[in-house]
């Protein structure tokens, strides 16, 4: 479904994929569908809501960044724009600032013949189901953090979310571990393809288990 006025040919089947599992996985607001794509609220001092375009890549126009930004004042909302900051930068309205660098939109499909590898010796591996989201940590011999990870289902598709792993444990094949969990999580429950959101960092992980960049990310949120 697409809000009145915006050219479904330019909707990105991936990004409202990525919105719906988004406010799921983070219990933000259902997305508001706008002209140019969604607003979602996310209730957070440093956080407020957000400004998602539903276009990717040469389909991102001019016009609609410059009418998402023009039509948000408030302090800490921010702005999502799969497409190369290049473009993006030059058309926000003044009070916003981009911030991270080298962001990404990623998909895959869910492999039903994908081994799920146990944690390596010294490690515990930790589930569990809350609110449609599962999550996965990996703790050492100590029970101290080590890796994290969460998924939202809905769907044939599935949002991943939120990858981390403490350095000092990191380069020990704890986030194939918390990847591999997660898709088979959501094979269990319905989902064929999964997307997410990622950093450069975690990019070469998502490369390592199967996954294929779609499109640049260029983040913004206003300063006043």
């Amino acid at each position: 479904m697409v809000s009145a006025g915006f050219e479904s040919a330019r909707e990105d089947v991936n990004v409202r994929e990525w919105v719906d599992g988004w406010v799921v996985s983070r219990g933000a607001s259902a997305p508001l569908l706008e002209p140019w794509g969604y607003t979602i609220h996310v209730g957070q001092i440093p956080h407020v809501a957000r400004h998602v375009l539903a276009a990717t890549n040469d389909a991102v126009l001019e016009a609609d960044v410059r009418k998402a930004t023009e039509s948000a004042r408030g302090l800490n909302w921010h702005l999502k724009v799969f497409a190369d900051p290049e473009r993006v930068l030059p058309w926000l309205a003044p009070g916003w600032e981009p911030y991270g660098s080298g962001d990404y939109l990623m998909v895959t499909e869910l492999d039903a013949s994908e081994t799920v590898p146990g944690p390596p010796p010294g490690y515990r591996l930790h589930t569990w189901d809350r609110g449609g989201v599962t999550r996965v940590l990996l703790t050492d011999s100590d029970g101290s953090f080590a890796a994290r990870g969460q998924i939202a289902p809905v769907g044939a598709s599935a949002v991943v979310d939120q990858i981390e792993t403490a350095e000092e444990h990191r380069r020990r094949g704890l986030g194939k571990v918390v990847m591999r969990t997660l898709h088979a999580a959501a094979r269990a429950q319905g989902s064929t393809r999964a997307v997410l959101a990622c950093t450069p960092e975690g990019r070469l992980l998502y490369e390592a288990v199967g996954w294929r960049t779609v499109a640049p990310l260029t983040n913004a949120k206003f300063v006043g």
